[in-house]
């Protein structure tokens, strides 16, 4: 029986192109960012992301405010394909469901097994996330090969693994808690929904000014007021139409997404990878907190998101699409193991004031996050043959 390709929204295709575009100028910003710190200008160029600027030093705004934004910005991913992506259909949703729960509790059970009792426990969020411009660029990279309901798996995993990551957050990295200013900021958000649900405000702009105040209170609060973004993404009134320009959800995701891909993921990436390398870090590599990282990634991701996925569909909860078969899951789980923005924030927040502990975790992080995409680009592209008369490029 002829297998009927999956035909992908204009949504979906803007969303990974810009991610694939993205992914380049993140490599780009992280190469760059490596040369400096480890140059002649490297102590100037550390100082510099910790000038205080009204309070915070600049990797503090970038950090906690910038990546509001992003936050922002994948609250709104997660609303679109839990609408009308592949998140929208209970059945086809449980596949990448069960792909990121295998995803993100075997990487975390690894790191606790080296790791357990130790100070370096709070890691083991570290390797539970998947970055979504290096996953989908390495995807892209190997073009018309690739099915597209692999492109559309790896999406709606990386999104929940995002997802899993933000509650991984909220639970476990909140600092000394104020339930005042939580209350506050809970009490912004349920005026947000109502200006959603009972007013039917659809202009953007109460809900942007209501979501910078929540972010403050959040701020405040003890809680990652990162979190404030994706709360907010979910009381933006939102079409369940494909790729209704009416939608502000649909308007403000569309406006996002070259400022995120191209202004604060590269800013985040200069402001978190100066990182210092010295003298002895490849012993630094073998010791239990960069071996869980590494081991919790390259290993814990492919296995995880493979072995939970095939037990979903033994037992009959879900199935694979038409085009793929389980070659395709491990490469989706390989690639998985590309953690970086996610990963180099969970080492922000779990290793806080320890700026060396912090240094070894991201070198190990971009080790690991190298080991897999390579990884999940040779066996991708072995798997995958090309189809003839097509290039694998784009």
């Amino acid at each position: 029986m002829a297998v009927i390709p999956l035909k992908l929204s204009q949504s979906f295709t803007e969303f990974f192109e810009a991610e694939k575009s993205s992914g380049l100028v993140l490599i780009f910003c992280t190469v760059t960012s490596l040369l400096i710190a480890n140059s002649v200008l490297g102590p100037d160029y550390v100082d510099f992301w910790h000038i205080q600027l009204a309070g915070l030093s600049i990797e503090h705004w970038v950090n906690d405010a910038l990546m509001a934004v992003f936050f922002l910005f994948v609250g709104l991913e997660l609303e679109r394909e839990l609408y009308n992506g592949e998140l929208s259909n209970f059945k086809n949703a449980l596949l990448p469901i069960f792909a990121a729960i295998g995803g993100i509790a075997v990487p975390a059970s690894i790191h606790f097994a080296f790791n357990g009792g130790t100070p370096m426990q709070p890691g083991a969020g570290i390797p539970m996330a998947t970055d979504i411009a290096f996953a989908l660029g390495v995807l892209a990279i190997l073009g018309s090969r690739i099915p597209a309901s692999l492109k559309v798996f790896l999406t709606a995993l990386a999104v929940m693994d995002d997802l899993g990551a933000i509650i991984v957050i909220a639970l476990f990295y909140t600092a000394q808690l104020s339930p005042g200013y939580l209350l506050g900021a809970l009490a912004v958000l349920g005026v947000l929904v109502l200006f959603n649900c009972v007013w039917r405000v659809m202009a953007l702009w109460p809900y942007l000014l209501g979501g910078a105040l929540m972010w403050f209170l959040m701020l405040k609060s003890g809680i990652h007021a990162t979190l404030a973004g994706v709360l907010l993404a979910f009381a933006i009134p939102y079409s369940a139409k494909t790729d209704d320009e009416a939608s502000p959800s649909h308007r403000l995701e569309h406006f996002l997404y070259k400022p995120v891909a191209f202004g604060i993921l590269p800013i985040f990436a200069l402001a978190n990878t100066g990182i210092v390398i010295g003298a002895g870090w490849q012993q630094e590599l073998l010791s239990p907190g960069s071996a869980g990282i590494i081991a919790g990634l390259v290993v814990g991701k492919p296995l995880g998101i493979t072995l939970v996925t095939l037990l979903a569909v033994a037992v009959g909860l879900c199935r694979l699409p038409a085009d793929l078969d389980w070659r395709h899951i491990l490469g989706a789980g390989l690639l998985g193991g590309i953690g970086f923005t996610m990963s180099i924030f969970i080492a922000n927040l779990a290793f806080a004031g320890s700026p060396e502990v912090i240094n070894a975790a991201k070198i190990a992080i971009l080790v690991a996050s190298l080991s897999a995409g390579v990884l999940g680009f040779l066996w991708l592209r072995a798997v995958c043959p090309a189809r003839e008369g097509e290039t694998t490029g784009r």
